[in-house]
């Protein structure tokens, strides 16, 4: 046995190597995940002691084995409980829904762990090998069907709303520890419990956190950025060129200069795909350049901001705000030939966060449109990619939100009390980034 725990030791260490090597994970989910593989590398090792000592009570001092043996079980109820907190944010990710259960889990967790350093030990001998058995090894098996519980709970109740890659990943780590778990009841003498909770953890890396998984999601949406980009729709160069041509017969050089010149700024910026991610006031230089072109097309076209200072140097994904603006004024202010106002706000928010909005005094949605975005927005990960139609734009850009920044940020849409909707951009504030 001692040989097994040794050999699945070796291989989640090779696991973590492969994970941690393939860079910085910002997100609450991979944070988890990372946590946890730390967590069961350290009780692997005090379960292999275990082992050991635990058959060799006779010359291993009783002080010892305890120690050891409290370290064991205390860490198999981290480890089960950083299992429940990965599911459940998976589930909170996918849903959108509260984790109701996550006091429960954590008060179960400082009483399971109050009792597994104040509680008895006792051990078993018997012609097949020792172990600890009473009220203290109680404490693993209560900790294992407690949490497996509040994780099968979660999965049933939001079966219908869990991508199935997910369901799949959750209820085979579930099954697999179930099945271990009710061997180990039943054998004993079989210390097991250190396979069932590795293969718990390969079953998500090999299918949810996979580095090679990860860095394929990242290459597709930025082919799709770089799709979006050279489709920059086409009709805008020409009509711009057209107003230009208009302009020269008119009037002098000057505003003629100067609109090639916001032209020129903007596709200079606009075809930078070489960074994922830019700092705020890269991405709001490429918006300005944008609507000055628009504002000049159509002069009762307004376009205001609203700043914030200090966030000037926060790294947002390259290329989100133009599709948004664009989105804007072809969707709402079109249908009022362009006459309105499109607000640019970018603030603080709590929990180091901001927020950027872009509101417009539009046309608003037609009927079920905002239904039908909604669901798109929500069900991101299950839409195909689009080479073509109206929903590309804030597609990639929430796709390209939830990678890189995390599932709990991204991009959602309200209608306004007086006219016109408002998109509203949930990202992190950092000002540094390890892509």
């Amino acid at each position: 046995m001692l040989r097994m725990e040794i050999a699945l030791f070796l291989v989640l260490a090779l696991v973590a190597y492969v994970y941690f090597s393939a860079g910085k994970k910002y997100t609450q989910l991979h944070r988890t995940f990372s946590v946890l593989l730390i967590a069961i590398l350290v009780h692997l090792i005090f379960d292999a002691a275990t082992v050991y000592t635990v058959n060799r009570l006779d010359t291993v001092p009783l002080l010892l084995n305890n120690a050891l043996h409290r370290i064991f079980i205390g860490t198999m109820v981290l480890v089960v409980y950083l299992f429940y907190r990965y599911i459940a944010i998976l589930v909170q990710e996918e849903t959108g829904k509260r984790r109701r259960p996550d006091l429960a889990a954590k008060v179960f967790l400082v009483i399971a762990e109050l009792g597994v350093l104040l509680l008895p030990i006792h051990y078993a001998v018997t012609p097949k090998g020792n172990y600890s058995d009473g009220i203290h090894a109680s404490v693993c098996y209560i900790s294992m069907a407690f949490y497996l519980f509040l994780c099968v709970w979660l999965l049933l109740r939001n079966w219908k709303q869990l991508d199935p890659k997910k369901k799949f990943a959750i209820g085979a780590a579930l099954g697999i520890e179930v099945g271990v778990s009710l061997l180990q009841a039943m054998n004993p003498t079989w210390l097991i419990s250190g396979m069932g909770l590795t293969l718990m953890t390969l079953s998500f890396y090999l299918t949810l956190e996979n580095p090679d998984i990860l860095r394929a999601e990242l290459t597709e949406q930025k082919m799709s950025m770089l799709y979006l980009k050279s489709q920059v729709n086409p009709h805008f160069l020409y009509n711009t060129l057209d107003t230009i041509r208009i302009q020269a017969q008119l009037n002098g050089d000057k505003a003629v200069s100067d609109l090639l010149m916001r032209l020129v700024d903007f596709f200079r910026l606009s075809v930078k795909v070489d960074r994922q991610m830019v700092a705020l006031d890269d991405e709001l230089e490429l918006l300005e350049a944008y609507m000055e072109l628009m504002c000049y097309r159509y002069p009762e076209l307004e376009c205001e901001y609203d700043i914030d200072p200090d966030l000037g140097g926060v790294q947002v994904p390259n290329f989100i705000l133009q599709p948004i603006v664009e989105n804007s004024l072809l969707h709402g202010l079109k249908n009022k030939g362009y006459r309105g106002r499109v607000r640019i706000s970018a603030q603080k928010t709590e929990e180091n966060r901001m927020e950027i909005s872009v509101c417009d005094t539009g046309s608003g949605f037609a009927e079920g449109k905002k239904d039908a975005i909604d669901q798109m927005l929500l069900n991101y990960a299950r839409q195909a990619p689009k080479l073509e139609g109206n929903s590309i734009g804030i597609l990639t850009v929430q796709k390209r939100i939830k990678l890189l920044c995390g599932r709990e940020y991204g991009l959602w849409y309200t209608e306004n009390p007086t006219g016109g909707v408002t998109a509203h951009l949930l990202l992190p504030r950092k000002e540094e980034w390890v892509e």
